[in-house]
């Protein structure tokens, strides 16, 4: 697909205004064995990505113990009218900068906005979420000291992250969630069952993180060796027998995409899209090129035969090294 004249169409999240494909700015300065080198050509893709039309951003206060906030700054100073802006609370980090647990109390959160908001260098955040929800905290408390938030007028809408159906529930009749923000792609596709149908059923936005399986859907997996502080070397789809079984989906996914003039990461985001209208992916990327690729893909309609082909497959291996999130949404890994 052509990055030329791109137009990007927009969807809803609540009454946002968000572009249909928006840009996850965690690999930014986070994660995946990035180095302040990148940092320019990284400034250089969030003002592409406004000028193309690419607003919603996203990113969180633990990604890089705030620096990735404090990178979108400098391009907020001048461009905030301009974006549909997220960040996340309520995932702590040890003295490696990589996260040891969740807080979700209300204390915890009234200071977590405070410091978001300074280092964006902004008053509001459009959408907040819960990263993660504290085990050892009630939901409702967590969200009911996010709805101070609102009414103080430091966020205008609320999201939540890698919850599950009940929670969903529990959570929304707190306060309306704007926005769940899960893993899905080809590959992950834990949320489908229960869900997907919930937040449907509450009128809850999708936002897919991870949507390329973190570059594997790419055919990235050469870019992540042991010991270059890429996490995705943990990952069991990463890893012996299951890389190679995956790796063999994603020369399909490349021949689904040959034939379509596209790429195997157009397709892979083309997949979601179709998933329904509720559904804004938010690829992660700090390259200009990447970004104007993942944006055509809004563009690309995949014919009925390779969308069923591409809903049968399954990634081999868990997505995380422990499952835990599914019964009691912990974390394993920095995620988005």
């Amino acid at each position: 697909m052509t990055t030329t004249d791109l137009t990007v169409p927009r969807r809803r999240i609540a009454d946002l205004d968000v572009s249909a494909v928006g840009l996850g700015c965690m690999g930014m300065n986070f994660g995946y064995g990035a180095t302040a080198a990148d940092e320019a050509e990284a400034i250089a893709t969030l003002n592409d990505a406004i000028d193309i039309g690419v607003n919603f951003l996203d990113t969180a206060d633990m990604y890089a113990a705030g620096a990735n906030e404090t990178l979108l700054a400098r391009v907020l100073a001048d461009r905030r009218d301009q974006v549909v802006l997220a960040t996340k609370v309520g995932i702590t980090l040890g003295d490696d900068g990589y996260p040891n647990g969740t807080n979700g109390s209300a204390e915890y959160v009234r200071a977590s906005i405070d410091g978001s908001l300074r280092r964006l260098g902004v008053d509001t955040v459009d959408l907040y979420y819960l990263h993660r929800v504290d085990p050892q905290v009630p939901v409702e408390e967590t969200i009911g000291a996010m709805v101070e938030l609102v009414a103080a007028g430091k966020v205008r809408r609320l999201g939540i992250s890698e919850a599950s159906a009940g929670t969903l529930r529990r959570a929304s009749a707190v306060h309306p969630i704007a926005a769940l923000q899960s893993e899905w792609s080809i590959f992950s596709r834990d949320i489908e069952d229960s869900v997907v149908p919930a937040a449907r059923e509450l009128g809850i936005a999708i936002v897919p993180y991870s949507p390329l399986g973190r570059g594997l859907l790419t055919g990235s997996a050469a870019a992540a060796a042991p010991g270059d502080n890429d996490f995705r070397t943990t990952l069991p789809r990463w890893q012996g027998e299951n890389l190679t079984a995956n790796l063999a989906l994603v020369q399909r996914i490349r021949e689904i995409a040959d034939a379509l003039d596209a790429t195997a990461g157009q397709v892979a985001l083309a997949w979601l899209l179709a998933q329904g209208d509720d559904v804004i992916p938010i690829p992660g990327t700090k390259r200009r090129r990447y970004l104007r690729e993942n944006a055509a893909a809004t563009a690309l309609n995949l014919p009925a035969d390779a969308l069923a082909e591409l809903s049968a497959m399954r990634a081999a291996g868990d997505r995380y090294p422990d499952m835990d999130w599914v019964a009691g949404e912990t974390i394993a890994a920095p995620s988005a």
